[in-house]
């Protein structure tokens, strides 16, 4: 068993399957956590991406929507996700920590000549997801009907998994994860990249995809947020304690940080 980038599983707990998943309507629905990755597997996954991972690279995970029998998939993965991070270094925040980071992350990966290079250490990506099969997403103006996801339907099916982290020089931090929710009749999916680097900047970037079972409707929403750190912290009421609590939580954060890009795009899956 490999992961979609070809690398093997880095572990398999004995007697424990590391998927999960449901099956509703023809859709499968799975999720794969694995432990982190080690050394080997992190060394081979620098090379291919051509930066240094994250501290916390859990490069055997992963969340899939698939329909078996007409071919179509979409999955989330750390690999893809990575590789979507700027590589030329125009988008690296321009702080003073970036650079004791790179020195730090040289030195850790000596061995690996020619791949510690200038990029984006924050690794914000743009990550909507990997898709295969047909028929492909097209630009829509239809939202993702929020009204039915908040009705007070059973939950037959939820997890959720963590793709990559990085404490960013104990300065703050920078994580990609993925949640599943699925009732009987539809599902969602939440792809988000929360970024926090003290004293410099927010960042909330998040993939939705909503699938609706019985019509074969695939609904995906992408959402970038942005502002300043020091914008968001002076508009964030409460005590110093209540502040640097909501700083930490991307869902109380919406109210702060506004959107700086949208795109919605749509799939009918037969």
């Amino acid at each position: 068993m490999t992961t979609l980038n070809g690398q093997p599983l880095n572990t398999h707990v004995p007697g424990h399957d590391a998927d999960t998943s449901i099956t509703r309507d023809g859709f499968k629905v799975t999720v794969r956590k694995l432990p982190i990755l080690k050394a080997g597997p992190v060394e081979d996954m620098t090379q291919k991406l051509g930066i240094t991972p994250p501290e916390m690279i859990f490069g055997d995970n992963l969340a899939r929507i698939e329909h078996p029998q007409n071919g179509w998939n979409i999955e989330f993965n750390a690999f893809d996700a990575l590789d979507r991070v700027d590589k030329t270094g125009a988008s690296m925040l321009k702080v003073s920590y970036s650079k004791e980071w790179q020195k730090n992350r040289q030195k850790q990966f000596e061995e690996i000549k020619e791949v510690v290079k200038p990029f984006d250490w924050s690794y914000s990506t743009d990550y909507k997801g990997t898709t295969s099969g047909t028929p492909s997403f097209e630009p829509t103006e239809k939202p993702i009907p929020i009204q039915l996801l908040m009705r007070r339907d059973p939950i037959l099916f939820y997890d959720e998994v963590m793709l990559y982290e990085d404490e960013l020089a104990d300065n703050g931090i920078a994580m990609l994860s993925c949640k599943i929710r699925v009732m009987a009749q539809r599902m969602l999916l939440l792809s988000r990249f929360f970024m926090r680097l003290d004293g410099v900047l927010f960042r909330i970037r998040d993939t939705r995809v909503y699938v609706e079972f019985e019509t074969g409707e695939v609904i995906r929403e992408y959402t970038a947020r942005e502002e300043k750190y020091d914008t968001v912290r002076k508009a964030v009421p409460g005590s110093p304690e209540d502040v640097l609590a909501i700083m930490r939580d991307p869902n109380q954060l919406f109210a702060y940080v506004p959107i700086v890009e949208k795109s919605l795009d749509r799939a009918v899956i037969k």
